[in-house]
């Protein structure tokens, strides 16, 4: 005769039952509830006037919401129906059930303190250990700055707005002085005059920040071409070629600087679609299941290969480097690409399919 272990679903406990007994002493649980209770509750809304329904203790939504996020759920309905049905979250809440409403007004209300001690607690997960960054994805999108792509200007045609407003000025100076010495009505001038020198200003500030960048990129270049001039010169009368050229510090004619918003540039979603003044956002995303942001960086370069290496890295000061990263074919680089894994971590890039 079969032996089966008693399956009793209407047997009461006899005695209550110890939460602590319902997970094993190395869940998530425990270290996510011992983390929260250790965050400062000084910046989260509390209501201390004893009036009302009593609330939820702070230190415990905060856990109920980390240990959401890092189990997938996102969702406050989802979540509250969680603190039913999973032992995890049941003993996250100490065996009670806020509703979603409950849920998603305190992260409303607390967000930027929430966010904050979310910070908090995965730099705590990280110096125990317990954090481990496997796979995340990274891509950009466009978002558009708050300024006309009208107000760019180029770097050749900055330079001869220059020359001419700087000769304008002179001459609108001499008339001004004439008129002063007929003891005419001089108003028109001076303001003709403003307005010409604040346009000049905003030029001269353009074209010194493309000087400026051409000036860095040139100091970039420097150690490649160094290294390849030695190369070069070490060959002596085996040397085919021309040398290497040094690197120019002059910017291009075509370069571009938006006087409203300096900071921003001139780009496109694909081919298909048109220039915009905007900026290229990237966000690095947990691709093992939780698909948390756990970075993100904003660049004015339209390709996001330029600042694929800084994205990624900047993860090292904060929740850790990832083991593997994952991004299209719009991030390939080779030197990206031997940069982190200098860094241990494993890149895999797409890559465009070449032509038969």
């Amino acid at each position: 005769m079969a032996n089966f272990v008693p399956c009793e679903r209407d047997q009461a406990f006899l005695l209550p039952p110890d939460m602590k007994d319902w997970l094993p002493e190395d869940d998530l649980a425990h270290f996510v509830i011992a983390a929260a209770e250790r965050v400062s509750m000084s910046a989260f809304k509390i209501n201390d006037r004893n009036s009302g329904k009593p609330q939820y203790y702070p230190p415990m939504m905060l856990a109920l919401l980390v240990y959401a996020y890092a189990n997938g759920l996102f969702s406050s309905r989802r979540i509250e129906r969680a603190t039913y049905r999973d032992l995890g979250f049941r003993f996250v809440t100490a065996n009670t059930h806020p509703d979603h409403d409950t849920i998603a007004v305190f992260r409303r209300q607390n967000l930027a303190a929430f966010e904050a001690a979310f910070l908090d607690i995965l730099l705590m997960a990280r110096q125990a250990g317990l954090l481990r960054v496997g796979t995340v994805s990274v891509d950009g999108t466009k978002i558009d700055a708050n300024a006309s792509k009208l107000r760019s200007v180029r770097y050749d045609r900055a330079k001869d707005l220059r020359a001419k407003l700087a000769a304008d000025i002179a001459a609108l100076t001499k008339k001004a002085e004439a008129a002063d010495a007929q003891d005419d009505d001089p108003q028109s001038l001076p303001k003709e005059l403003a307005r010409r020198e604040a346009l000049k200003a905003k030029l001269d500030a353009a074209c010194e920040r493309i000087e400026a960048e051409a000036r860095a990129e040139a100091e970039a270049a420097r150690p490649a071409y160094e290294a390849k001039k030695a190369a070069y010169d070490a060959k002596k009368g085996r040397r085919r070629g021309s040398p290497p050229t040094p690197p120019d510090d002059t910017p291009p004619p075509e370069r571009q600087s938006n006087l409203t918003d300096p900071d921003s540039a001139l780009m496109r979603r694909s081919d298909a679609h048109e220039y915009r003044q905007a900026y290229n956002a990237q966000a690095v995303v947990c691709a093992d299941g939780a698909q948390l942001v756990l970075a993100t960086n904003l660049v004015a370069t339209s390709a996001d290969a330029p600042s694929f290496v800084q994205t990624i890295l900047s993860m090292q000061d904060t929740v850790g480097l990832p083991l593997k990263v994952l991004a299209d074919s719009g991030y390939a680089s080779g030197p990206a690409v031997k940069t982190m894994e200098a860094h241990g971590v494993e890149p895999f890039v797409a890559i465009r399919r070449t032509q038969p």
